[in-house]
């Protein structure tokens, strides 16, 4: 059974050097984690090392991703720059690895028509499989209509976007996440709840806006089991009445949008996945190197899933194939 993770992350020196020049101090939250903590050489490592950690959690195939904020919270022209090396980076990883690396293009939001362009590119010419965005950029969410235009590259190319969590705005983190110290404060902004909720209510401001109603054949990717927002479409549905979409909003998810784990290994929240979008929306994700799988442990959370043969192979590889199979090249 092949195990795909698509959430596993990467940096290269080049966006390092952007983020300080941007953040000197890395004062954003997770920036020091990412940039200067022992979780750095992980996300450096492309080749030995990243196999080695694959091997160990029982992952077969990584598709690589920029690792978060990416590109976006970099000026315009620096960000613009900064996308073609940093695919071709993650396409000389798969060249060299072709039977253990996939790769999610890394994208410059904050220039839309460049993004749509190279998001192109990246699938046409260098072989990427989609893209990895973050849910805000330069203190935009990613539902506003200036960034349609690489939703309609990712519908055109027929490759899915994975919608990734980003630190809340600063007016939102200051009000909810602040008063309990450094620590505490950045891990309730980011990992512990406010990445999660800020990414699920992009999706869901997708869907209200009317995205998948103008692209109704993108897909969407949310990790960390739909980040909140799936576990509350019952209670959504009290606004089905108020919207003009052309279908219920829980229909948006059980047709445009995938969820993986994210790194939660949690069988509770896949019950509740399978019951609530089913079988053909759930794939896998680890979340590398920020949640370290250890001694097959990848596996072993299918393995001893609830489920049956034919649907743990669904979550491994079969729906992530026939997603890709569907690329147009």
């Amino acid at each position: 059974m092949t195990l795909y993770g698509l959430e596993e992350h990467f940096v290269t020196a080049d966006v390092i050097e952007a983020w300080k020049r941007r953040d000197p101090q890395l004062a954003e939250p997770m920036m020091k984690w990412a940039v200067a903590s022992e979780i750095t050489p992980a996300l450096l490592d492309l080749d030995s090392g990243r196999v080695a950690a694959m091997d160990d959690a029982g992952i077969d195939v990584s598709v690589l991703s920029l690792t978060t904020p990416g590109l976006q919270n970099l000026d315009t022209a620096e960000a613009v720059a900064l996308q073609a090396p940093t695919n071709d980076a993650i396409a000389a990883a798969v060249r060299r690895h072709p039977d253990r690396f996939q790769g999610f293009a890394a994208l410059a939001t904050s220039a839309p028509s460049a993004a749509a362009d190279e998001l192109r590119r990246a699938v046409t010419e260098l072989g990427l499989n989609g893209t990895l965005v973050n849910a805000n950029s330069g203190g935009r969410a990613l539902d506003a209509p200036e960034f349609w235009e690489i939703y309609e590259a990712a519908e055109d190319l027929r490759v899915p976007v994975y919608l990734h969590p980003s630190v809340p705005f600063p007016a939102v983190t200051e009000a909810y996440y602040r008063g309990f110290g450094g620590a505490v404060d950045s891990m309730l902004a980011t990992g512990a709840f406010g990445w999660h909720y800020d990414a699920g209510l992009t999706a869901l401001r997708m869907i209200i806006g009317g995205v998948f109603d103008r692209f109704p054949g993108l897909q969407l990717v949310l990790g960390h089991w739909g980040e909140v927002v799936l576990f509350y479409l019952d209670r959504i549905a009290a606004m089905d009445k108020l919207t003009d979409l052309r279908r219920p909003i829980a229909e948006y998810f059980r047709s445009n949008i995938f969820i993986t784990p994210g790194g939660i290994s949690s069988h509770k929240y896949l019950r509740w996945s399978l019951e609530t979008v089913g079988i053909e929306r759930i794939m896998y994700a680890s979340d590398h190197p920020f949640n370290r799988e250890h001694a097959g442990s990848a596996r072993h959370f299918l393995e001893t899933a609830p489920i049956g043969e034919a649907d743990r192979e669904r979550i491994a590889y079969r729906n992530w194939e026939r997603l890709v199979a569907g690329i147009r090249r």
